[in-house]
């Protein structure tokens, strides 16, 4: 039998909580939509960046976030 290293943990951990999360967002706005993708992805980019660190993945997320509200916003 296979040994699950840390990577595909956390790649089954993502995708089990991108599918769970999908359903929670048809009551968001765009906006709101936009920042949940951008700090998931930022979540994602910062732990793969930082070989899994809880620091990065928060810190990535944060980043995400806010470049995702950033893109977001209404252009007038």
């Amino acid at each position: 039998m296979m040994a699950l290293t840390r990577m595909d943990t956390l790649g089954a951990f993502v995708i089990a909580v991108a599918l769970l999360g999908l359903g929670g967002c048809s009551g968001m706005t765009r906006q709101d939509q936009n920042t949940a993708v951008g700090a998931g992805i930022g979540a994602v980019g910062g732990a793969v960046l930082t070989g899994g660190d809880a620091l990065g993945t928060v810190g990535g997320a944060a980043v995400g976030g806010v470049i995702g509200h950033e893109v977001g916003k209404n252009k007038r």
